[in-house]
């Protein structure tokens, strides 16, 4: 900074010199200004190395910085490395508009691959029922065991709470693996639970992937779709 400083106080004394030398050749009586433009230029580290009324041919290309005979900066401008980085630069809108648009490709070819997969796996509506049907059936046994499982677990959790209880009541400790039974009974009741829970919303989501399979089925094919025959509904949960 004290190296600027220097630079701009020699160029201003050489301009004013200069105003000087030329008022008195003239024999005026007016008063030394520096009415020139002071203009500064930096090396290719950024560092200011000079300052004059011109900048010198070798700098050409550098960042200058334009200032007043007060020392203000009035104008400056970036090299041309600086400049060519810059244009080189992507748009980051131009960027995001591209990113939209490949992830909309994606989207669109992911639905044809899609649409001709429904299309040559069903020959009409029926059979797309059909096959709902039979996953359902599937999904349905596996809730029913789990349901099976869940009962058979209440049970014997019942049984351990009244083992539990009875032996509190006699005034006596509960021995060590009855409380470890009472602790797996409430633990297999909760994984079943769960199990039964995620398997009614799966048998749940698989009507509605079948109900979206039929409608566009009907929309490629150009037809009205027929009325889709009504699933069995499952129990609801059971609860502990």
């Amino acid at each position: 900074m004290d190296n600027l400083i220097r630079v701009i106080i020699s160029a201003i004394l050489a301009l004013g010199l200069a105003v000087s030398a030329g008022s008195a050749l003239a024999q005026t009586k007016a008063p030394v200004e520096i009415k020139g433009k002071i203009v500064c230029w930096k090396d290719s580290s950024g560092k200011t190395v000079g300052c004059g009324d011109s900048v010198p041919p070798e700098y050409q290309t550098s960042a200058t910085k334009e200032l007043d005979k007060r020392g203000v900066t009035r104008k400056t401008t970036e090299s041309a490395a600086d400049q060519a980085a810059r244009i080189k630069a992507p748009d980051p809108d131009l960027a995001k508009q591209k990113e939209l648009q490949i992830e909309e490709q994606r989207k669109q070819a992911d639905q044809k691959r899609q649409d001709n997969a429904l299309i040559n796996t069903f020959a009409n509506e029926n059979e797309i029922d059909r096959k709902r049907d039979r996953e359902l059936q599937s999904l349905e046994l596996q809730l029913n065991q789990f349901k099976a499982s869940f009962k058979n677990a209440s049970n014997r959790q019942t049984e351990i709470n009244t083992r539990s209880d009875a032996i509190e009541k006699s005034k006596k400790a509960v021995p060590d693996n009855v409380k470890a039974e009472k602790a797996q009974a409430t633990d297999d009741i909760n994984r079943l639970q769960q199990r039964i829970v995620a398997k009614e919303k799966e048998m749940e989501e698989l009507r509605v992937r079948y109900a979206e399979y039929r409608k566009r089925f009907s929309e490629l094919k150009g037809t009205q779709p027929p009325a889709a025959p009504p699933t069995p509904a499952t129990g609801s949960s059971p609860k502990k």
